[in-house]
């Protein structure tokens, strides 16, 4: 049985003693549970832990914002009665009345593994926070439920938004905690940090690598709905930036794609004459959806569902950014002219495009709309960022 950090401090008193005599703020969302799932808010004040308040992130603390760009309110917790502040609304970072009320917090935050999403950009803030008024910052660990693969091109300087929080490729491979460990390095952060640790992760380890299978899964995300989706979402959350259905509005989001004027089977033949080593370690298969809100709703889409599970599941050899990337190219080769690219605010970034920011950079959208320019090049670009990081990463790792 794989323990949780959260677990980990249940049980343990001694870890628990720093805290006595102190003022504790929790930072939470509705995957913040114990193995028993009750959730952390409930749990630790069950164990005597002086709750003074609680942070929700995007999404909110107990309650599921469907959107992006949806914000939550602070409120009074209505059993614990606590001020719950939210860091996704009229503030992002931690404003200096809310740091006022805990001397130390701790983040219970289930990961994706994936640089966009937005929690650990919500890490690093209160980090920030934290250095600047005196304050701790414990993190409970959990897993990163796609393990430790690296994928993606590093984001760019001056390219820092709410779904970038620093030179990062789009997949890290570290946990939350050992991320915290990076941002306090790398942007020289004065804090008291810990990790309460894993206890018998794996996450090399088959078959679930880098999900302990025993562990039943929470959305962290009210679209996060499976394992599946989140080996899938470094690659399907770009289609956020474009006018392609990621498969909001059905039941399965981000794990799929279409629009009601592609041709999936087309689309795969072109893809795999591009570059078939990008497809490996999963199974593609030809789907129609009609979504029920957001983009093309109520229009009959066609397009293609991506399965990383069962038999066709390769760890080690699945790519879901590169996955995505060339989808995107065999469009723009099948459909020159095709309206891919969509215009709108994406996560508080109003005059850039939103593919751009979700990657870090141009350099993806540049590709894609390159005649000329091949997978190779792409790779060319992109293999050194990973190498990079491969080595950046290596003191940080715990498990």
């Amino acid at each position: 049985m794989t323990l949780f950090g959260i677990d980990r401090l249940l049980a343990d008193a001694e870890l628990r003693r720093p805290l006595e005599g102190k003022r504790v703020a929790l930072l939470a969302h509705p995957a913040s549970v114990t193995r028993d799932l009750t959730h952390s808010l409930d749990a630790l004040a069950s164990a005597g832990v002086n709750l003074t308040a609680a942070f929700g992130p995007q999404h909110g603390l107990r309650g599921d914002k469907q959107d992006n760009m949806v914000e939550s309110d602070d409120f009074t917790d209505p059993v614990h009665h606590i001020p719950v502040f939210s860091l996704y609304g009229e503030v992002r970072r931690p404003s200096g009345q809310s740091m006022g009320t805990f001397d130390t917090v701790l983040i219970d935050l289930q990961d994706l593994g994936c640089r966009i999403y937005t929690f650990i950009t919500t890490l690093l803030y209160v980090l920030e926070a934290a250095a600047e008024h005196g304050k701790s910052v414990w993190v409970l660990d959990r897993p990163n439920p796609v393990g430790r693969p690296i994928e993606g091109l590093a984001l760019r300087p001056g390219w820092e938004s709410f779904v970038g929080a620093g030179p990062i490729p789009m997949r890290h491979g570290l946990t939350l905690g050992e991320l915290g460990r990076w941002f306090v390095d790398h942007f020289n952060l004065d804090v008291d940090y810990q990790v309460v640790e894993l206890e018998g992760w794996k996450p090399d380890a088959g078959p679930g690598f880098g999900w302990p299978p025993e562990r039943v899964w929470i959305n962290p995300s009210p679209n996060a709905a499976n394992v599946n989706m989140a080996r899938a979402y470094a690659g399907t959350v770009m289609l956020e930036g474009t006018s392609l259905s990621e498969g909001r509005g059905t039941t399965r989001p981000l794990e799929l794609f279409g629009a009601p004027d592609i041709k999936p089977v087309r689309l795969m033949a072109e893809m795999e004459t591009l570059a078939p080593q990008w497809l490996a370690g999963c199974k593609l298969r030809d789907i129609t959806f009609q979504p029920t809100f957001h983009k093309h709703v109520g229009e009959m889409c066609h397009g293609v569902f991506i399965h990383a599970e069962g038999p066709f599941y390769d760890h080690e050899a699945f790519r879901p950014w590169r996955l995505q990337s060339l989808a995107f190219k065999a469009l723009r080769r099948l459909y020159p002219d095709y309206a891919l690219w969509r215009d709108f605010p994406y996560e508080y970034v109003f005059d850039r495009l939103a593919i751009d920011v979700i990657n870090g950079s141009p350099l993806l959208r540049e590709w894609v709309d390159d005649a000329n320019a091949m997978p190779a090049d792409f790779d060319a670009v992109t293999l050194p960022d990973e190498r990079d990081w491969h080595e950046q990463r290596e003191p940080y790792l715990l498990y």
